[in-house]
């Protein structure tokens, strides 16, 4: 039973990899691909098989076979060399070495997703009073929440990588009453974080400099502890709205695979009434107390 599953899903996959690159295929004309048209009406819409062939560098039969779904031997190179061809986008061809088989690419910003800071930066500031940050792949800010600097001591001198911040940041650690408990998994997390993208010599940048600036940081590194990034619960002792006890949820945006939104919501606690600090933290009478020079 459970081999004619596999072989029943193997099957739709082959037959989704048919239908997709012909769909791709008959979207390219022969202008677009560097070829004469011929004149006159093609039979064919878009590009023929032979000429993804020769313009892929392949065997014409091995690409007819690919088309036709066969379970074939294919490499990544030789489906790059078709993606390009067929000028698939980066989603389009990690779809492709998902249905021939393959682990796909690491996820790539396509062109008309890369301006969408206006939008993020409108979603981070709706969940005001709540503190709320985006970082990029290496844990650098990118932006933050007027809450985010007011609970968090987010600004912009300090707001370059949150992994360094929170072990070195000379406000934010004094303020975190579960700083002791959080930072393993904080670190289990950053090592999650790279191991998703082995090769990029950035995140050994980032290692380096904590390590160099944090004894602890550096012995918890040497533990190899990794988990995913979720859900961390957060007290903080802050100097003017007293204790703030929150959970820091980190969610992604698929068009924006280089990006970790950070937003925190309060928690129940029989301690203090979050909620309600933080909706005054940010109210003017708030804001005036939070302006007074307070230690930490």
């Amino acid at each position: 039973m459970v081999a004619a599953t596999v072989t029943d899903a193997k099957a739709r996959r082959l037959a989704e990899l048919r239908e997709f690159l012909m769909s791709r295929r008959a979207r390219v004309s022969p202008a677009e691909a560097g070829l004469p048209d011929g004149g006159g009406r093609r039979r064919t819409p878009g590009l023929r098989r032979e000429e993804v062939a020769v313009l892929a560098g392949v065997g014409a039969s091995w690409y007819q076979w690919l088309e036709q779904g066969r379970d074939i031997s294919v490499s990544p190179q030789v489906l790059d060399s078709v993606a390009r061809v067929l000028k698939l986008s980066g989603t389009e061809r990690r779809h492709l070495y998902v249905l021939a088989g393959l682990n796909p690419p690491p996820p790539e910003v396509a062109r008309e997703d890369r301006d969408m800071c206006e939008g993020l930066r409108r979603l981070i500031d709706a969940w005001l009073p709540y503190p709320a940050h985006i970082m990029d792949a290496y844990w650098n800010c990118v932006m933050y929440n007027d809450a985010a600097a007011a609970v968090l001591g987010m600004r912009s001198e300090t707001a370059e990588n949150c992994l360094l911040s929170f072990f070195t940041d000379p406000i934010y650690r004094p303020r975190s009453r579960s700083w002791e408990q959080n930072a393993p998994q904080v670190v289990a997390m950053y090592r999650a974080a790279c191991s998703e993208r082995p090769d990029d010599d950035g995140f050994a940048s980032v290692v380096a400099a904590v390590k160099a600036a944090s004894p602890d940081f550096a012995e918890l590194w040497e533990r190899r502890d990794i988990r995913p990034g979720g859900q961390v619960t957060k007290e903080i002792e802050h100097p003017v709205a007293g204790p703030l006890f929150l959970e820091s949820t980190q969610l992604r945006v698929p068009a924006r695979p280089d990006l970790v939104i950070v937003l925190h919501t309060p928690t129940p606690h029989a301690e203090a009434d979050t909620a309600a600090q933080l909706a005054w933290l940010a109210s003017p009478e708030g804001r005036r107390g939070a302006m007074h020079p307070v230690a930490g």
